[in-house]
């Protein structure tokens, strides 16, 4: 599915703008649709923009760091309620949870001790570790939203514990090779655009250092381009269950903290901004290093997606980088048919275990319906009222026990009651009694 040539000139226009405003050397977009790289568009000319030219994506690391600790918990090998002292003990966070971290919802302050890191060569973990002291605490945890840099650093640092390897290998291994992310990069490796900062007087260019985060690298080191970020992009809004659950991407992208409490416009899920726009609520990061200006921003509910790169330090259009990263998307939504539904394809029957939770359920006068995912593996519980909800998704715990992964039961537990007989009799979810009988007895 190509764009349609009215979408294009408005994304065009909408880029060409704000480079010229914006006054920045280069400035480099990729509209993403259903998988899909669809176009890619550029303006300015230090470097002539190109959809394989790296630059660096800043804090948008912090989304593949946040998919790398979920997935290590996914294989049972961490929890995210644990605290940070149980994998780096000693320091003045140490009881701030993994998962409160992870939403920079753990008070954390914003940078680590010693010269602005993103300006200087990195230390090592043990330097890192051994810097956060007291006055690194913020805010009591969950108080409110703090965004922290120092928070991720700390968290590189679980995942290389539990990993037992540091974290740029193990990201490589587990999402950037799957995914053919090959010019996704730890250093800056050719072609590449250079960095600028640009003087707000006379607008010369004055190149920014390229150091090495060391231990903060996961906080915001990588460099990428037009085509592999499209590439993460497409699997944040289609994940390879492969790679990553379905249901840990919209744990990622679901609200864990709001940043804005009095508009409610704003928040941070696990290694995710979300930003809400009327009815439209996207999922994204926005990205900066010395030189460098980046954004993802997705719409999961119809798998599109926008990338782009700046190479300046600021670009001087309303809302920045992430401003316009918002534009782009609502114009490629706005002027763009919805994407066609997926072919339905029939699916191999249920587990014989699982064919008896199948069919229709009552509740209180309410009639629901059960069935089986089995590309998920799930069972999906949805009401057949007339408002629509969010279906309820249960993965299997095993021993007639489900937990819900979605919907308003996300977190509670189903349990199959079973006749004497040992038949299915009713399903139990969270004390509330479906049974198969609309008005069942007292």
């Amino acid at each position: 599915m190509t764009l349609q040539p009215q979408t294009v000139q408005r994304v065009d226009e909408i880029l060409a703008g704000a480079q010229s405003e914006g006054r920045v050397p280069s400035l480099i977009t990729g509209i993403v649709r259903d998988g899909e790289l669809e176009h890619v568009s550029g303006a300015g000319e230090l470097p002539v923009p190109d959809a394989d030219t790296q630059y660096r994506i800043g804090s948008i690391s912090k989304s593949l760091t946040a998919a790398l600790l979920l997935r290590l918990r996914d294989d049972g090998k961490l929890s995210l309620e644990e605290p940070l002292d149980r994998h780096l003990p000693g320091t003045a966070l140490g009881r701030v949870t993994l998962r409160q971290l992870l939403a920079h919802a753990g008070g954390a302050q914003r940078e680590p001790d010693g010269a602005w890191w993103e300006r200087s060569v990195g230390g090592d973990l043990q330097a890192l570790v051994a810097g956060v002291g007291p006055e690194k605490a913020a805010w009591p945890p969950l108080r409110r939203y703090h965004y922290s840099n120092l928070a991720y650093g700390l968290l590189g640092g679980v995942v290389a514990k539990v990993a037992g390897v540091d974290w740029w290998p193990a990201l490589r291994e587990r999402f950037l090779e799957p995914l053919g992310m090959a010019r996704t990069t730890y250093q800056a490796t050719q072609p590449f655009a250079r960095g600028y900062l640009v003087h707000p007087w006379h607008g010369t260019l004055r190149e920014e250092p390229r150091h090495d985060g060391g231990a903060m690298a996961p906080a915001g080191q990588l460099w990428s381009t037009v085509t592999d970020l499209a590439r993460w992009a497409a699997f944040l809004v289609g994940p390879d269950p492969q790679l990553l659950a379905p249901a840990t991407v919209r744990e990622m992208a679901s609200p864990a903290i709001i940043a804005d409490p009095e508009r409610w416009s704003a928040g941070y899920g696990l290694g995710l901004q979300l930003w809400r726009r009327g009815e439209r609520v996207f999922a994204g990061h926005t990205g900066s290093m010395p030189g460098y200006l980046a954004i993802l921003v997705t719409h999961r509910p119809s798998r599109t997606g926008v990338v782009a790169f700046a190479n300046a330090y600021r670009l001087g259009v309303s809302g920045g980088i992430g401003g316009l990263g918002i534009r782009l998307l609502e114009a490629v939504l706005d002027g763009e048919p919805a994407p066609r539904p997926r072919p339905w394809r029939p699916g191999a029957a249920p587990p014989n275990d699982i064919e008896p939770l199948c069919g229709r359920w009552w509740w209180m006068g309410q009639e629901y319906e059960a069935r089986w995912d089995g590309e998920s593996r799930e069972l999906v519980l949805a009401s057949l009222g007339p408002t629509p909800t969010t279906p309820w998704r249960f993965i299997p715990l095993g021993g007639d026990r489900w937990r819900c992964r979605s919907g308003e039961n996300d977190g509670e537990y189903l349990r199959v009651r079973r006749s004497r007989a040992g038949t299915v009799a009713a399903l139990d979810i969270g004390t509330w009694v479906f049974t198969r009988d609309p008005w069942p007895a007292m």
